[in-house]
């Protein structure tokens, strides 16, 4: 069963050890244009594989996706009166 997820952007200098990087977890996206790799791994083994990824030659730079730790809950969620009127009119 998956637990809680969190993304860690890997930055390369060339994308040959890309297809490399699935052993770590999903690879979700590669840039080419960019050189850079979206991987999701464990939230518990995050900061160990960050280590293990910076200490690689191919790596530029790791950072970590900062989503599990946000807050998704809006204050002024509250629709707009004007929109909810033009809703009902059915234009």
């Amino acid at each position: 069963m998956i637990g809680q997820r969190q993304g860690i952007i890997v930055w390369l200098y060339s994308l040959k050890q890309a297809k490399m990087l699935r052993r770590f977890g999903n690879v979700h996206f590669v840039s080419k244009k960019l050189k850079y790799v979206v991987l999701y791994c464990n939230l518990e083994d995050t900061d160990s594989l960050i280590q293990k990824l910076g200490s690689y030659s191919f790596v530029k730079k790791v950072e970590p996706s900062f989503k599990p730790f946000l807050k998704m809950e809006f204050e002024n969620s509250a629709p707009d009166k004007a929109k909810e009127y033009d809703y009902k009119m059915g234009i």
